[in-house]
């Protein structure tokens, strides 16, 4: 594994028994003899000190057991570019290239690829190689020159001219994974720009970057529209100034926001994906608008990930519905409940209370799932609707917490007397549906009445009716009629729904025929 040590050992990163570190000490280590290199590793707990030995303090280190002492033959400081290609495409050439290729949320495959030599390679993963820089000069663009996806993730590179050296000779690079590399900044950005010139996709994943570093260094992809940085040290958001502004997609999740910082980004003119999932998030507030009024900010934004934060608040929810161009939002593993406890209730009054969405935790909205939480949502607050003063005028306080509500009211008429539904605990008592079945297909068969609980799913009453009647659940077709909208059926068409999800309430009638 050892190969013949560099000059300026001191500094470099290096591979020993496959795991990263930087050498901080060469020299003698009494009373032993011989060569000792002192290494940091990037996995703390694979060191056994601070870097002393008998009361010498010989290098420091960021943990307190983050060091060793090693051989200099246990050591490999890597390979260039190049022989990295060789070894790893030259092993198994056919498994390289039955591969999918992924750098951020870009992928390509490599099956159609007919000339399978070096030169016509569109891809290159190197990832977890020992890469430690381009090699001679030039010869990345005659051996590798097609090459436009790039994996460099958690290689010996220890900064960003080692890159710049390797990129600079694919003219038709378009995306670059960094991720798992702890780059020193650039000393000279404007001599590293035309080597990043082509990029639209970069990947710097755990690299241990704060925001402000992102910046400095973003002069360099004058021309990117996706950029992914989880899991690093990102807390504050900066406002972009004069750079990043080509971004369409931006991934910053797994980071310690602070939360009113996420405005700062606001202003980028093409941000149409922002993923802030597990960034902590409690609260976003867009004070340029009024309740159910249009925000100037994230003018272009039609994509937002949210999940697994601290969203508690139904008012971040209409926040959400001032953004102009929203029409997918992903808000799993928060803390919004409604007053029944049922986790698709909740679900139900995100999608009334924005209406352009189309699309829901990956999931999307039919027309008739948006009728039937839109219809549940003027009922569930119809009281609080008629005690703010009922009509067009409610109190102001009403329109901040429901600013959809007289637009849906204009929609589907207002709720009667009837309709209304008081908030009630969540227990099962209260969740119990009487369900009228008539079977009009045969005149014969006597209507049957039923209390089912509002969770049950599809699949569960064509259960029961096959018990009933001996007809195969397969063979059911179900719709319902609701007094809503008399007249007209419904269809029951998805096995794994509710009840409640088809907004059925009690004392409505399903119609059941079958083939």
């Amino acid at each position: 594994m050892g190969v013949d040590q560099p000059a300026d050992a001191v500094g470099r990163l290096v591979s020993c028994d496959g795991e990263r570190a930087t050498v901080r000490y060469v020299g003698p280590v009494p009373p032993t003899a011989g060569l000792w290199f002192g290494v940091e590793w990037d996995n703390p707990e694979r060191g056994k000190h601070d870097g002393s030995h008998e009361g010498v303090q010989y290098f420091t280190c960021r943990h307190p057991k983050g060091g060793s002492f090693v051989r200099p033959v246990k050591v490999s400081f890597g390979v260039d570019y190049l022989t990295a290609v060789k070894q790893v495409y030259q092993i198994d050439f056919e498994e390289v290239l039955s591969e999918d290729i992924s750098i951020s949320s870009k992928k390509l495959k490599w099956g159609n690829i007919k000339d399978r030599s070096f030169e016509n390679l569109p891809s290159v993963l190197l990832c977890h190689s020992e890469v430690n820089g381009a090699g001679a000069e030039g010869e990345i663009r005659r051996t590798t020159p097609n090459v436009q996806w790039l994996d460099l993730s958690g290689t010996l590179l220890c900064c960003w001219e080692d890159v710049a050296a390797i990129t600079q000779q694919l003219d038709t690079l378009e995306g670059l994974q960094l991720s798992n590399n702890s780059l020193r900044l650039p000393s000279d950005l404007p001599s590293l720009c035309q080597a990043f010139c082509s990029l639209r996709v970069l990947a710097l994943n755990s690299c241990d970057l704060t925001w402000p570093q992102i910046l400095e260094c973003a002069p360099m992809w004058p021309q990117l529209e996706d950029l992914c940085v989880e899991e690093n040290n990102i807390t504050e958001l900066q406002r972009p100034e004069g750079v990043l502004q080509s971004l369409t997609s931006l991934n910053v999740s797994f980071n310690p926001l602070v939360q009113h910082s996420v405005l700062s980004i606001a202003a980028l003119p093409r941000l149409e994906k922002l993923n802030l999932s597990k960034t902590g998030l409690s609260d976003i507030r867009f004070d340029d608008a009024a309740p159910g009024s249009q925000t100037d900010m994230f003018s272009a934004l039609q994509n937002l990930k949210l999940d697994h934060n601290n969203i508690s608040e139904w008012c971040v929810v209409d926040e959400l519905g001032k953004l102009p161009s929203l029409v997918n939002l992903s808000c799993r593993g928060n803390r919004l409940v409604s007053s029944d406890g049922n986790p698709r209730t909740a679900s139900q009054l995100v999608i009334a209370k924005l209406g352009k969405l189309d699309v829901l935790d990956s999931c999307e909205i039919h027309p008739d799932e948006r009728r039937g939480a839109e219809l549940d949502y003027i009922k569930m607050f119809g009281e609080e609707w008629l005690k703010a003063g009922g009509g067009s005028q409610p109190s102001a306080e009403f329109i901040r917490q429901h600013p959809r509500y007289l637009r849906l009211i204009d929609k589907y008429g207002a709720p009667e007397e009837g309709e209304l539904r008081k908030p009630v605990p969540f227990a099962l008592k209260n969740q119990l549906l009487k369900i009228h079945f008539v079977f009009p297909d045969d005149a014969d068969r006597k209507p049957i009445e039923k209390k089912l609980p509002a969770s049950m799913v599809v699949q569960k009453v064509k259960g029961l009716l096959y018990r009933l009647l001996k007809v195969p659940a397969a063979d059911l077709k179900l719709t319902y009629t609701s007094p809503k909208m008399m007249g007209t059926e419904f269809e029951i068409d998805g096995d794994l729904k509710t009840l409640q999800f088809y907004s059925i309430e009690d004392g409505d009638q399903v119609l059941v025929r079958w083939s």
